[in-house]
């Protein structure tokens, strides 16, 4: 009798698993993408700006915390600038005293062209008495060495005004150089972004290049899947895409294909796609137009996963309509946030 029930169950079970399989080939819906479109996994991703020094120095104020927007401009932190604050107090200084002594030596200028003009009008009288033979010719002689003399003192002294005009432009120099120091202790925002971490406090003494905060740049939102072989050479660039976020599975996001890897290479751990994988794939990228992510810029934050969707080229160039579901809304109706985050939650 227990042989009996042991059979039964068997053939109950190889019943159950025949059923299932034939459900899984003949009713259940497939889920490779429609003829003449493929698609991929992703996330939502944007590229990290690092906000660092300039100079060493110790940090005074952080103007932002993380999870605040940004705009570009914007104050983000603030060095200490009393060091630098006294080297320009001393190199405008020196820039008054260089221009001190530039008309220090134009006076000199002028004191010589009046002894040039003066040995001048000299000699002048001594030639005038030297052809009626009351100044002896050693005596005109003299004079006239003295308005070599005094010539020569003269371009000297115009030399020397050159000269002291070239230390004013260098210490004028120094003196931008030092107020250049002190622009750059101001640290801005490049551009629109996010403050993913805040690497450094107020207080803290950081070195040249030492970082102080990371943005997440919102002037380039995208997402990077991977596709096979035989259907990567059928994308081109600026082709339409759609982006459909795991939370928001109902809104289909405008994009357009702007990168494709030149190279194929072995499918990365971490793809993850529904059809079988092939070994080679293509990376694609794909970017949400920045006029759309400008009106949601207070909702985007990156991580965000979803899939990435293109049109595949027919032989002949032709492509076809996108169909029910991968057609975006208005952008004036596009409910936000477009990445789907949760409010609070951190890029």
């Amino acid at each position: 009798m227990s042989r009996k029930i042991s059979i039964a169950l068997v053939l109950v079970v190889l019943a159950a698993f025949v059923g299932f399989a034939a459900w899984k080939v003949l009713l259940a819906p497939s889920d490779l993408p429609p003829d003449g479109f493929a698609r991929g996994n992703g996330r939502i991703e944007a590229d990290l700006v690092d906000i660092s020094t300039r100079l060493a120095g110790r940090v005074a104020e952080i103007a932002v915390r993380e999870g605040d927007l940004v705009q570009a401009g914007d104050v983000l932190a603030v060095m200490d600038t009393a060091e630098l604050a006294a080297q320009r107090l001393k190199a405008q200084a020196a820039v008054a005293s260089a221009e001190a002594a530039v008309a220090v030596a134009q006076a000199s200028v002028a004191q010589a062209k009046a002894k040039l003009a003066l040995s001048q009008s000299e000699l002048s009288r001594a030639e005038s008495l030297s052809a009626r033979d009351v100044v002896s010719q050693a005596n005109l002689d003299i004079s006239r060495t003295q308005v070599q003399v005094d010539d020569a003192g003269l371009e000297a002294a115009m030399a020397g005004v050159i000269a002291k005009q070239r230390g004013v432009d260098a210490e004028n120099a120094n003196l931008r150089g030092i107020e250049s120091s002190i622009a750059d202790s101001t640290l801005y925002a490049p551009q629109s972004g996010r403050v993913l971490y805040r690497l450094a406090q107020p207080g803290e003494v950081l070195g040249g290049g030492g970082k102080v905060l990371t943005l997440v740049s919102l002037g380039d939102i995208y997402m990077e899947f991977f596709l096979p072989a035989s259907a990567a050479p059928r994308v081109l660039l600026g082709d339409e895409a759609r982006i459909i976020v795991d939370v928001m599975p109902d809104i289909a996001v405008p994009a357009v294909v702007s990168f494709i890897a030149p190279q194929a290479q072995f499918t990365p751990k971490q793809v993850e796609t529904v059809a079988e994988r092939e070994s080679l794939m293509f990376r694609i990228r794909v970017r949400i137009p920045q006029d759309l992510v400008a009106g949601h810029l207070a909702q985007v934050k990156t991580g965000v996963r979803g899939m990435a969707w293109v049109r595949l080229a027919g032989p002949d160039g032709t492509v076809l309509d996108w169909p029910t579901g991968l057609t975006p809304p208005l952008v004036s109706v596009l409910p936000a946030p477009i990445d789907g985050a949760a409010p609070g939650t951190k890029p």
